[in-house]
């Protein structure tokens, strides 16, 4: 009973995301990411996606970080 609870929480965040980017009224990255990460337990493809963007994410964060350190 719980599994199912998670699972239709997870959608109905992903529909509110998906809504929201839609319409200009709500920002839909705001319950898009958290239905998507809620989903991720029970899925394995959007566990492999949230892992391939976390790990752009660190990649991009660090090739900021060194863009910007002073050259010494």
């Amino acid at each position: 009973m719980r599994k199912i609870l998670k699972i239709l929480l997870g959608l109905g965040l992903c529909l509110l995301g998906v809504i929201g980017l839609i319409l200009p009224i709500m920002p839909g990255w705001i319950f898009l990411i958290p239905g998507l990460v809620i989903l991720s337990d029970f899925f394995p493809p959007l566990k492999r996606l949230l892992h391939w963007a976390q790990e752009k994410f660190e990649n991009e964060t660090a090739r900021t970080r060194n863009k910007n350190k002073p050259q010494a």
